[in-house]
């Protein structure tokens, strides 16, 4: 019972504060917020679990990315071999 006191007089002031008219505004912009955040801490989450398993058998390829007004956008490097040759 306290729990929604409390969180009607937080939207009480809220609608004194802002006005009637901005707290839809508010709150969609809150929404947004909250979805993003939710996206952004799903893929750190994904990102580290395949950090922290990788697998030796499928290394991405290295990516060079070019320079700006280069015509190529990103090109494969291959690996130098261990004796010096290419």
């Amino acid at each position: 019972m306290g729990r929604v006191l409390g969180f009607l007089i937080i939207i009480a002031m809220a609608a004194i504060f802002f006005g009637a008219k901005r707290l839809p505004d508010l709150a969609r912009s809150a929404g947004r917020s909250m979805r993003i955040l939710k996206a952004e801490t799903a893929a750190l989450r994904e990102e580290y679990t395949r950090e922290a398993s990788p697998t030796a058998d499928t290394e991405p390829a290295r990516i060079v990315k070019a320079a700006p007004g280069d015509t190529a956008t990103a090109r494969p490097v291959a690996e130098p071999s261990v004796g010096g040759e290419r």
